[in-house]
């Protein structure tokens, strides 16, 4: 099965709006340059939010990840 990241972030999305979390609320859309050369809206997020997004994702993949993200936070 090939995992599609444009998918996991519309699914992620939506469970943190529908449980009231407004990180991704404060995710503004910002035109980039897609493969094609067209511009098109991305969200986009300053490092603070990134870093709560991440803290939010709840599969255990991400827990090697959380954790180097606390050693380097200290």
């Amino acid at each position: 099965m090939k995992i599609n990241p444009m998918t996991y972030w519309r699914v992620l999305k939506k469970r943190l709006k529908d449980e009231g979390n407004e990180i991704v609320t404060n995710c503004n859309d910002l035109k980039m340059p897609a493969p094609d050369g067209k511009m098109r809206l991305t969200d986009v997020a300053d490092s603070e939010q990134i870093l709560r997004i991440i803290q939010s994702i709840p599969s255990p993949n991400a827990e090697p990840f959380k954790q180097w993200l606390a050693k380097v936070g200290k």
